[in-house]
């Protein structure tokens, strides 16, 4: 390079040192700048060392700026030098390449949603993840090194964290890598969480993201709006945070560099923003007034006075718009006594953060407050910590103050903790309970609570904590069955949110808003000859397995007897059994599908699953033959010799359950009487959501009334039925908002929260959980005529159900009335108790995990078997681990057990790298594990839910190699590579022989 290219490069430099500082390694670096003198070197290492890396990157652009004895053509060698130790992006920044503006929005809103799960993602299994990101080319060898050291120095953790840190400093599309690397190593969990899907629930609903890769984190980038028009651009990265902890080119200068991000930034969710506007009134920009009615002021007023409540309101009563006017009179009076006001929102649903957003928080309160929305869809401009020092209000999921919470503990700098707040408004507050996130802030919350007290007694400062508001349409009974039991359960939800009182209100006068209820029962079916033949056949299959099932198929006793079984036998190693009651379960789903869907579904359910198991039991190769069993034969017999029996009845519609023809009859009626039907059909499983919504699309006579349907399911992966993407929810959901879509088949996953004012009608398909479901689902009718029916069939026992919830209901009711009565000493007292034992067992929980830990055993205490055939697969001596995380078995015994199949799940996938294979049994086809490739040397690497555990006398089965307290060896790589090199020798000179 020239002297001028060297000067325009310093100038580069200047201007992109905010974002190189955060991308250039500086250790690795500093051993390959040789136009560098030694001094200037030893001071940026010890700046490294002190300090940090951005801290000495920042230093090293300083030192070659001023630097003035440079040699000609540095530029190139620093080039040079960082594509060698992986610097790339900082790379094409030197090179005055930065990537588009898009782009680099795009990958600044991944680094900010890494950091956001930063405190979920390091759980991984860092050395597996470090194993194939470094095949992917994210890392360097010399990265993998480090990370690898610093796993075997600090823990698992330890190495995560820095193999994040690395990750991100990678230019555009290092994200769909990172999860490709995921998915290849079974984080199907974490890979949810980024692509924003919930994974502890299987019907909870998805963020906002589209599949694969960056559109994961910036879905708008890619999608179109409603009307046609691109949405406006996710924001520019702007960071503080603990994976780029300052300003991202905040101040860049982009004299004589072309256009820089700085000059496209955008706010955060533009495009809402100018939805929210579309819904104001264009001339009224000023304050909105709030005016609520007798019944809710009164409710509020405790909160008010800066007590600790919870608000029970029925849904539709307006309990978000109470939670609105407590949050501006209390930012109100912060002010007025000069004391700073910050108010949190807590949903737990990522759909909600926009719905209180749009419809309440940010329409009352954004024209005199700055009101932000956080969750796993946002693309975010600056930190999380930085959203709450900057904004008066944030609305948010619980999980990500709770990611941040726990930051804060582990004493990261990008960590926030509640006293920064001064109001923590709780949404559907009744799942502040046991396991919840809701219930892992409030533990928090209590502890920090009882450490006053001591402060107090000590006469020094207690930490500030919120007021808490809760609010609920429904906190359930808890499953009492005495009133004494509700009013507890009331108590131990009023403890959990430390609320001084639950205000409620019974209405009168207004009770004609609440959904005009019915049940309409079909006729019990008096023929069912499509039941009877797969009754038959389940009765025979009792015979072969001598199973006496203590109750009657079709049923969810019947399922939770079958399942019991089949684990019994894979422990006892009765293979007979547990293969009849594989088959079993599947006979009993089909049932319960024939009773509430149609018998061609049922049929179609069971023909796939027996044409998947037979592809199974199909020879892999030349090499082996998989052995079917005389058990299998008579199953797969079974099955085909009844087939064309339930192929020919399942085309009589005279057969078809009674329900359907209920539930058709209650759907026509509700859209041949109103002028504008708009409804929700509430069922069981996805499956029977996406049959309906065929059946009602196939039938013409829905289409005469105008019927226009569509189906909404969860975004777990948890099903053997395909989740819908959060673009597909979004869009269904904008649709029946809109008028698109007139009725709605959807699972659980729609009853809490969604507030759609026009849905007038409500159907509960054979359907009844809890207390709570039923008044969740019946609020979801908020129009003035609105219907809430139940269909079930006569003698079902779903009717009976409901009438039970309707008395717990009620029993709900008078608790809270008692409660509420209370002797305000009792009323303390009984708090104090649930909050002391709820703070006791969350520090036994703490120190048994804590033991669990230390806890292991020699290998030699166990050995393994093969779930289905039970044949011994080899003892726990024989399990060595790879990197502290793969557990392989490469005896030579080993290998003539198994045979290698092709990954057929990943190529349904239609991913488009190469895929390790399958090691599945030789003697009977089920799947063990895979076989991954380990520097050069194939490994079978075992899946520990496919055997049966012999550990000591008892026979157990487990999901998680975690689960068990087994200390395995490593893998020694070198002994194993030396066998392989010496029998390579020897086939080696049998060639020469020859």
């Amino acid at each position: 390079m020239s002297c001028d290219q060297d000067a325009e490069t310093r100038h580069i430099l200047d201007c992109f040192r905010d974002r190189l500082k955060r991308l250039v390694q500086v250790e690795p670096l500093l051993d390959l700048l040789h136009f560098l003198e030694p001094d200037r070197k030893d001071r940026i290492k010890a700046k490294f060392r002190e300090q940090g890396n951005i801290s000495a990157a920042a230093l090293l652009i300083d030192e070659i700026i001023q630097s003035k004895n440079c040699e000609q053509g540095w530029s190139r060698e620093l080039i040079t030098a960082l594509e060698t130790v992986g610097c790339k992006h900082a790379a094409k920044y030197v090179l005055n390449s930065p990537p588009e503006p898009t782009e680099e929005t795009e990958n600044d809103s991944c680094v900010r949603l890494i950091d956001l799960l930063q405190l979920t993602l390091v759980n991984m299994k860092t050395a597996d993840v470090c194993a194939h990101c470094r095949a992917l080319g994210l890392l360097t060898q010399e990265d993998q090194e480090n990370i690898m050291k610093l796993t075997e120095n600090q823990g698992n953790i330890g190495g995560a964290r820095l193999l994040l840190k690395r990750l991100v400093k990678n230019e555009a599309g290092w994200f769909s890598k990172f999860l490709q690397a995921l998915e290849d190593t079974e984080h199907h969990e974490l890979v949810r969480e980024l692509r924003g899907e919930p994974c502890n629930e299987d019907e909870a609903m998805s963020v906002e993201t589209v599949e694969e890769g960056e559109q994961s984190c910036s879905a708008a980038a890619t999608e179109t709006n409603m009307d046609g028009s691109m949405p406006s651009l996710p924001p520019v990265l702007s960071a503080n945070s603990s994976l780029l902890s300052e300003d991202l080119d905040s101040s860049v200068d982009s004299s004589g560099l072309g256009a820089s991000a700085d000059n496209e930034e955008i706010e955060m969710y533009k495009g809402e923003e100018e939805d929210l506007a579309e819904d104001d009134d264009p001339s009224e920009k000023r304050k909105r007034d709030i005016v609520l009615r007798d019944y809710q002021m009164e409710v509020a007023r405790p909160a008010l006075e800066e007590k600790n409540i919870i608000i029970c309101l029925p849904t539709g009563s307006g309990k978000t718009r109470v939670a609105v006017y407590i949050t501006e009179k209390h930012l109100e009076m912060r002010k007025q006594m000069g004391q700073p006001g910050k108010v949190v929102v807590l949903v737990n649903k990522v759909p909600l953060v926009e719905q209180h957003y749009k419809a309440e928080f940010g329409r009352f309160l954004k024209h005199q407050y700055s009101v932000e929305r956080v969750s796993g869809a946002s693309q975010l401009k600056i930190s999380f910590p930085q959203i709450i020092e900057q904004n008066d209000i944030i609305i948010c999921t619980a999980q990500i103050l709770e990611n941040s919470l726990a930051k804060a503990k582990n004493g990261d700098e990008d960590g926030i903790k509640l006293s920064q707040f001064t109001l923590m408004v709780i949404d559907e507050c009744h799942h502040t309970k046991k396991g919840g996130v809701y219930n892992h802030i409030m533990i928090r919350f209590l502890k920090q609570k009882h450490q006053n007290h001591l402060l107090k007694k000590q006469e020094k400062s207690p930490v500030p904590l919120p007021q808490i508001l809760g609010l609920t349409a429904s906190p359930g009974v808890g499953g009492a069955m005495s009133q004494q039991r509700a009013e507890e359960h009331i108590l131990q939800i009023c403890a959990n949110l430390d609320a001084f009182t639950i205000k409620t209100k019974t209405f009168k006068e207004e009770e004609a808003k609440t959904p005009f209820k019915r049940i309409a029962r079909a006729e019990e079916r008096k023929e069912d000859p499509f039941g009877d033949v797969i009754k038959k056949i389940m009765d025979e299959i009792h015979e072969h397995a001598e199973l006496k099932p203590l109750c009657e198929p079709g049923t969810q006793n019947y399922e939770q007897w079958v399942v019991q079984k089949e684990q019994n036998a894979a422990k006892e190693e009765n293979q007979k059994v547990r293969v009849c009651a594989e088959h079993l379960r599947q006979y009993n789903e089909a049932l319960h599908q024939s009773n509430t869907i149609r018998m061609s579904d049922a049929f179609r359910f069971l023909d796939k699953y027996h044409n998947e198991e037979l592809k199974t039991k199909s020879s892999p190769d030349e090499e082996g033959i998989v052995t079917i069993t005389d058990t299998e034969r008579f199953l797969f017999t079974l099955f085909k010799d009844n087939k064309a029996k339930l192929q020919q009845l399942m085309g009589k519609p005279q057969y078809e359950n009674n329900n359907l023809a209920q539930l058709k009859t209650n759907i026509l009626k509700e859209f041949s009487t109103r002028e504008r039907a708009r409804g929700i059909i509430f069922t069981r499983t996805r499956l029977s959501a996406i049959a309906l919504c065929q059946w009602i699309q196939e039938n013409p006579k829905f289409d005469e009334v105008g019927v226009s349907a569509s189906y909404l399911i969860g975004g777990g992966d948890q099903s053997l039925v395909k989740p819908m993407t959060a673009a597909e929810q979004k869009d269904v959901l904008n649709k029946f908002r809109d008028g698109q879509i007139n009725l709605l088949i959807a699972t659980t996953v729609a009853e809490e929260g969604l507030d759609i004012a026009e849905c007038n009608f409500v159907i509960r398909y054979c359907l009844v959980t809890n207390e709570i479901a039923m008044i969740q689902a019946r609020g979801r009718g908020r129009a003035e005529d609105s219907s809430y029916t139940l269909v079930a069939e006569a003698g079902s026992g779903v009717a009976e159900r409901e009438s039970v919830n309707e008395y717990r209901e009620k029993m709900m009711s008078k608790a809270i009335a008692k409660v509420c009565k209370m002797n305000r000493a009792d009323y303390e007292k009984k708090i104090r108790e649930f909050q002391m034992q709820a703070i006791m067992e969350e520090k036994v929980k703490i120190k048994k995990k804590q033991q669990k830990g230390m806890m292991k055993e020699p290998p030699s205490k166990i050995s393994l078997s093969c779930r289905q055939c039970s044949v011994f697969v080899c003892s726990g001596e024989d399990i060595e681990k790879i990197e502290n995380m793969h557990h392989v078995n490469v005896t030579p015994q080993f290998s003539k057990l198994f045979t290698v199949r092709e990954n057929a799940s990943l190529q349904e996938r239609l991913l488009d790298y190469e895929t390790n294979g399958v090691i599945a049994c030789k003697n009977c086809g089920q799947q063990w594990g895979s076989m991954m490739l380990y520097k050069s040397i194939e490994c079978p690497c075992l899946h520990i839910k496919n055997f049966v555990v012999t550990y000591g006398t008892k026979k157990k089965t487990f999901s998680k190699w975690s689960e068990l307290p087994i200390k395995f060896t490593a893998f020694d790589y070198t002994q194993h590579a030396d066998l392989l090199v010496e029998d390579s020798g020897e086939e080696d000179d049998d060639m020469e022989t020859d």
